[in-house]
């Protein structure tokens, strides 16, 4: 059983940056690959960028290439998502989630954080 909490949202101008934090409990954590999607109200759950368990591999969404990083900490049991060059259209709900395999869709992931709200303004 993985508990993820997802910290660092707010609201920031267009071009700025945030780092979104994602704590999870458990001494499994480094055994998990973890990714990052994003929600809007009413669309679904899209795939921003995951790490595989050693942070050697990561893949990233065409809309966030070269803006976002994704890295992890496995001995703070911590993923995060640099957010840089922000724009208008990033803003929505972020997740953190944790599998066991290495996918980018969300059904792939067995574990989710409660999400935190990312609102850039223009």
């Amino acid at each position: 059983q993985v508990q993820l909490v997802e910290s660092g949202g707010g609201l920031v101008q267009a071009g700025g940056s945030l780092r979104l934090s994602c704590a999870a409990s458990g001494r499994t954590f480094s055994t998990y690959a973890m990714g990052w999607f994003r929600q809007a109200p009413g669309k679904e759950r899209d795939f921003v960028a995951r790490i595989s368990w050693s942070g050697g591999r990561t893949y990233y969404a065409e809309s966030v290439k070269g803006r976002f990083t994704i890295s992890r900490d496995n001995a703070k049991n911590t993923v995060y998502l640099q957010m840089n060059s922000l724009k208008p259209e990033d803003t929505t709900v972020y997740y953190c989630a944790a599998t066991s395999d290495f996918g980018y869709r969300p059904q792939e992931y067995h574990y989710w954080g409660q999400g935190t709200q990312i609102t850039v303004s223009s």
